[in-house]
């Protein structure tokens, strides 16, 4: 009984913390598209900071671009994916 007990505690505490995680994850992909907004949003309209800063930072935005890339492709259905992560049905 105590060994079944201790089975139940470990699976329920391993999937809430694969839970937890993607969580996390999602909401890491979700700041660094804001970050790259932020510094690229003089393309499509919204005031950012000096372009001097932006073109120091390019080198290091490589990873950025790719998920804002990425983030283009799927938003078109945004509410489905933050609805598939919350298992809204």
């Amino acid at each position: 009984m105590l060994e079944g007990l201790k089975a139940f505690l470990k699976g329920f505490f391993s999937s809430f913390k694969e839970q937890s995680t993607e969580y996390i994850e999602f909401e890491e992909r979700e700041l660094e598209n804001v970050f790259a907004l932020l510094l690229m949003g003089s393309f499509v309209g919204i005031p950012s900071p000096p372009s001097t800063l932006v073109l120091r930072l390019m080198p290091h935005m490589v990873r950025e671009i790719y998920v804002m890339q990425r983030r283009v492709a799927d938003m078109d259905d945004i509410f489905g994916e933050m609805a598939g992560m919350f298992d809204i049905t």
